[in-house]
């Protein structure tokens, strides 16, 4: 179904489904799937497991799935990661719609989720159809300001060609990012997370299909959120708060 929405601001359900009160049990279930993924057992499987026994509703079994990972799988993120400090002189290539759309959600209120690998990601759910929303220019300022501060050689997004009004919104960050320094090049990509898995840039994404495969990442999303848009809404499921703090 088309999101017609225009912002990108909590679910209805949300503020009971993540309530102060309520994430020291969130972040226990997310602790047992984590052991359950560690231990090789089936995802779906083990969510269903973690889940019945916190008795947890639809968004939160979601939450879980985004912030849960094995050992082996945040070992291999935390040793490719980049810091920003590291990017001056470096390609980059973004995951399009994985980062606007996060930073869209904190610019509007609505919940992130700060995972065990330490990526901060959203509960939006992604179709087949794009609808800017207001927050979609001020999400894309934000980036803009990120990469004249810490000056890679290079910024390439990648939008999804299948998503409707991909052009629309390349045409738009285009114009809005015209004449900032360094330079972005837009492109509409088939395959997206192979691309972004091939690249020899350094990926920005929170994709955990995309972090278990690239060479290098950095972890756009929650530096900007974290530097530039102080009052979002973080929920910490993957006990990894006081590390975030030291950002």
């Amino acid at each position: 179904m088309p999101d017609r929405r225009s912002a990108r601001g909590p679910h209805p359900k949300d503020l009971a489904c993540f309530a102060e009160e309520g994430v020291p049990a969130l972040r226990r279930a997310v602790a047992d799937l984590c052991w359950l993924h560690t231990r090789g057992y089936p995802p779906k499987a083990a969510l269903k497991l973690v889940g019945d026994r916190y008795a947890l509703r639809d968004r939160q079994r979601r939450a879980l799935q985004r912030c849960a990972a094995g050992d082996e799988e945040c070992e291999r993120r935390n040793r490719s990661r980049i810091e920003p400090e590291e990017l001056a002189g470096r390609d980059v290539v973004v995951d399009g719609y994985n980062v606007l759309l996060t930073l869209e959600a904190a610019l509007s209120g609505g919940v992130l989720l700060l995972a065990r690998d330490g990526a901060l990601r959203d509960l939006a759910a992604m179709s087949a159809h794009y609808r800017r929303v207001h927050t979609t220019r001020p999400a894309i300022d934000l980036l803009a300001d990120f990469f004249e501060r810490h000056r890679p050689s290079s910024v390439r997004w990648l939008l999804d060609r299948p998503v409707s009004n991909s052009g629309r919104l390349r045409r738009l960050i285009e114009e809005q990012v015209e004449g900032r320094e360094p330079g972005w090049t837009v492109e509409l990509a088939d395959q997206t997370d192979r691309r972004l898995i091939e690249s020899p840039a350094i990926v920005a994404t929170a994709d955990s299909a995309v972090l278990d495969r690239c060479a290098a990442w950095v972890n756009l999303a929650r530096h900007v959120v974290e530097t530039r848009i102080l009052d979002a809404w973080i929920v910490d499921l993957g006990g990894n708060r006081k590390a975030a703090d030291a950002l």
